[in-house]
């Protein structure tokens, strides 16, 4: 099945880095689960509530700068937290970062895990 963005989730990549926007359109279309844009470009007061409430670790993330996105698994009509369905998502992210030659790091491969969040390569994309 071939999947798209909705209007809501290209509202929320509205700021973010042209290079992020072209793999997270192809990933969608070689998606094997569909999903959602839970958050693109975030504003400092924003990151400062997500660390207060204990979601984010950082008050530098690349949200700040519309370096990342959080994509979320969309199962009927909802949002699935099932860690497989982000593997699935990851594998047609690093598809799309590879076809397009636009590196990116998936916090699914970090040490303290965040399954949703992928960023462009800071090496490359200071």
């Amino acid at each position: 099945m071939k999947y798209t963005l909705g209007k809501r989730s290209l509202d929320r990549l509205e700021g973010v880095h042209p290079d992020l926007l072209r793999v997270v359109k192809r990933a969608i279309e070689i998606s094997r689960v569909d999903f959602t844009v839970l958050e693109g470009l975030r504003t400092k007061e924003r990151q400062r509530k997500l660390m207060e409430a204990g979601s984010s670790w950082t008050l530098s993330s690349r949200h700040l700068t519309g370096h990342a996105v959080d994509l979320g698994a969309w199962v009927d009509n909802q949002i699935d937290w099932s860690w497989p369905l982000y593997d699935t998502i990851a594998v047609a992210m690093k598809q799309a970062s590879q076809e397009l030659e636009i590196p990116i790091k998936w916090g699914g491969d970090w040490v303290v895990k965040d399954g949703p969040h992928f960023e462009l390569d800071r090496k490359v994309y200071p």
